[in-house]
């Protein structure tokens, strides 16, 4: 750990950049009632005994707003991709015509969109902890770089103020994904 100045502030940065990056990755998965590639992206499939993510075993599209085709590089592996989207829990059956699956994304019911805006407040919430977390590592590493005389008491205070001011930031982000995601899974 590089206990400069900058070095604990690069740190800090990158590690809540990830925070926010994590959140929008997985409510990437969720289901909004439009269809979507990134609905079954990163659905395991079990490929010649390796768990494989979908999105590299088969061409995804969304040819209209209520349906997903995909078309998989290897024919033979369509009944162990039907297999996957079954077991991914995805509250939609796969129809396969032997070359390609398709799946019609049903609407979602006002009460499913209340209880998916909740699990997505929950996501929002964790990640918010975690960047607290980071905020809290990084303001010990500061305080330690002071007791090791690396960093002077006016930068330690300008320090403590730049590490708030990102966790500030940071938040703000992961807000502002919520509220997109929120706003999208609860239109009509």
């Amino acid at each position: 750990m590089d206990f400069s100045y900058d070095g604990i502030l690069a740190e800090c940065k990158t590690k809540m950049t990830k925070c926010v990056e994590f959140l929008g990755d997985e409510l990437k998965g969720l289901r909004t009632g439009r269809a979507s590639s990134g609905l079954v992206e990163t659905v395991r499939v079990d490929y010649y005994g390796s768990m494989t993510p979908l999105g590299q075993l088969a061409q995804i599209t969304t040819p209209d707003a209520k349906t997903i085709a995909i078309k998989p590089f290897d024919v033979s592996q369509i009944k162990a991709i039907e297999k996957a989207i079954l077991a991914a829990n995805l509250g939609i059956t796969p129809n396969s015509d032997g070359k390609v699956i398709r799946l019609s994304v049903p609407p979602l019911t006002e009460q499913t969109r209340k209880q998916m805006v909740s699990k997505i407040k929950d996501l929002a919430e964790t990640q918010r902890i975690a960047i607290r977390n980071v905020r809290r590592d990084a303001n010990k590493h500061a305080e330690q770089a002071k007791k090791d005389s690396v960093l002077t008491e006016d930068d330690l205070k300008r320090i403590l103020s730049d590490i708030q001011d990102l966790t500030k930031a940071s938040e703000k982000q992961v807000d502002e994904v919520f509220k997109v995601k929120s706003a999208e899974i609860m239109e009509i």
